[in-house]
């Protein structure tokens, strides 16, 4: 070889060598490229009659599937109130409210005008028979606690989105396969959870809170959408035969009416992302605010930031709120609040958000009450034995229990709350005694009444408020609060 490259000047041989790393790098690109198409495409081992047979299958509702649905707004209803995470996924597991769904999706597809009509007819029957029935269990059932689970499902967020589109994209794909994996169909079920948002919105039809319900029902509408975008998109890449119609003249009306179907369906998706995708660049920029200016602040006394009772309100854009919760003997000045006004309004989406400052203070009687814990944990490490600890323990509950109602500071407390809570009409304050007839308890309860025409949603969010401030403000978990109707 090196006899041969003796009969090439320095700049031949320098142009072989580039020559021969681009044949190179060219052949590495062709494998890649082999590989890649090898390892992502699902075209040959799809089955495409099958799978639409499937599909059009599970878009029926009545006989078997109806009762299986109001099975599965029984269990959801259920789990939702009992606030049992494993009862809702049982239910999502259970409940045929996919089928319509993709059935939509690959009407779309593949120009089937009459599989797209069947499809949202039952679409639409089974989510009123849904709501209806989420709505006479919450109505009449006798516990209507705001569980979490319920509230995880009221105000959906740009996470869901993704998790609609991307889990319609897993299921359409397990469905296109040959031999269906089924837990894959099973893991999406989960994970997009239709059933669980219907009973929420019944939910909130029921106690009459209709944010609820109106948040709900849009989480219900995205997992909709965006599963069906994805079953058009991933049918449209397969290249799903299109429905052939004898009359020419038919089949281009149909194909305008799915044209525009499609778009009706398209453009509100993308409106519903850049809305959760603007509320989620709010509060975004509204932790990092919090992080980098608030958190760092110093107290010269005993002053606290309570970062967990920060309130983020997007409100769609319009007049956002930024609450901001502090405790302690000690108040904010006001030159600090101006600065971390500027350093928010630095922010492109923070500019037009109100923030709100709400303080607390700490006084003598606040600090009698810290006294009696204090003593308590140094008791604790004399107890030797249950009987002891019980005993101790039942004594020092009497002597906490006489100095809490002389020493609530009902005056200072109820200006405070107040100053915080503009709709307050009236704050009462009373110990009340309990007993199992074997011990005595006592626990001081504060009442509460709003003004009448106070908003509903509004006074629900402050009621809760309002109880967690006050056991901080007083030092006391066992601090009860009772709204008080005209």
């Amino acid at each position: 070889m090196n006899e041969t490259n003796e009969n090439y000047s320095p700049e031949e041989e320098e142009k072989l060598s580039i020559e021969e790393v681009e044949k190179n790098f060219q052949g590495l690109l062709g494998s890649a490229r082999k590989f890649l198409s090898e390892l992502l495409d699902i075209r040959k081992n799809t089955d495409q009659e099958a799978t639409k047979e499937a599909i059009i299958a599970d878009i029926p509702f009545k006989g078997h599937t109806s009762w299986i649905l109001v099975c599965s707004i029984f269990i959801a209803s259920v789990g939702l109130n009992a606030n049992s995470t494993a009862v809702v996924i049982g239910a999502m597991l259970i409940s045929p409210l996919m089928g319509p769904i993709l059935g939509m999706g690959m009407s779309l597809a593949t120009n089937d005008i009459d599989t797209l009509r069947r499809s949202l007819k039952n679409l639409a029957v089974m989510v009123v028979l849904s709501v209806l029935t989420a709505f006479l269990f919450f109505y009449f059932f006798p516990i209507q606690d705001e569980s979490s689970e319920l509230l995880a499902r009221t105000k959906p967020d740009i996470r869901d989105v993704l998790i609609a589109f991307f889990g319609g994209l897993a299921l359409v794909i397990a469905r296109a396969k040959k031999g269906t994996i089924a837990t894959v169909i099973f893991g999406v079920a989960i994970a997009t959870a239709l059933m669980p948002p219907l009973c929420t919105v019944g939910f909130g039809l029921a106690i009459g809170n209709f944010e609820y319900a109106g948040g709900a029902l849009l989480l219900f509408g995205i997992n909709t959408i965006f599963i069906g975008l994805a079953t058009f998109l991933v049918l449209k890449l397969l290249r799903f035969p299109m429905v052939r119609y004898a009359n020419s003249r038919r089949r281009r009306l149909i194909a305008r009416l799915v044209s525009v179907t499609a778009l009706a369906v398209m453009i509100p998706s993308g409106l519903i992302f850049y809305d959760v995708f603007e509320e989620f660049r709010f509060k975004k920029q509204a932790n990092e605010f919090i992080e980098e200016n608030v958190v760092p602040y110093q107290f010269s006394g005993e002053g606290r930031f309570l970062e967990d009772f920060t309130d983020l309100e997007y409100n769609d854009g319009d007049n956002p709120l930024i609450e901001l919760v502090f405790m302690g003997n000690e108040t904010i000045p006001e030159n600090v609040i101006a600065t971390w006004t500027g350093q928010k309004n630095s922010y492109d989406k923070l500019e037009n958000a109100e923030l709100k400052v709400i303080q607390g203070s700490n006084n003598e009687a606040a600090d009698q009450l810290k006294y009696v814990n204090e003593l308590y944990e140094s008791k604790k490490a004399e107890l030797l034995n249950k009987d002891e600890r019980i005993r101790l323990l039942e004594d020092e509950l009497a002597s906490l229990s006489k100095i809490a109602a002389n020493q609530i500071p009902l005056k200072d407390i109820s200006a405070e709350a107040l100053t915080n809570y503009e709709n307050l009409a009236s704050l009462s304050y009373a110990q009340t005694i309990i007993t199992d007839f074997k011990k005595w308890d006592t626990l001081p309860v504060f009442e509460v009444k709003w003004k009448q025409d106070s908003d509903r949603n509004k006074v629900s969010n402050d009621m809760k408020k309002l109880q967690e401030w006050l056991r901080l403000r007083t030092k006391n978990n066992k601090i009860q609060l009772k709204q008080v109707t005209n």
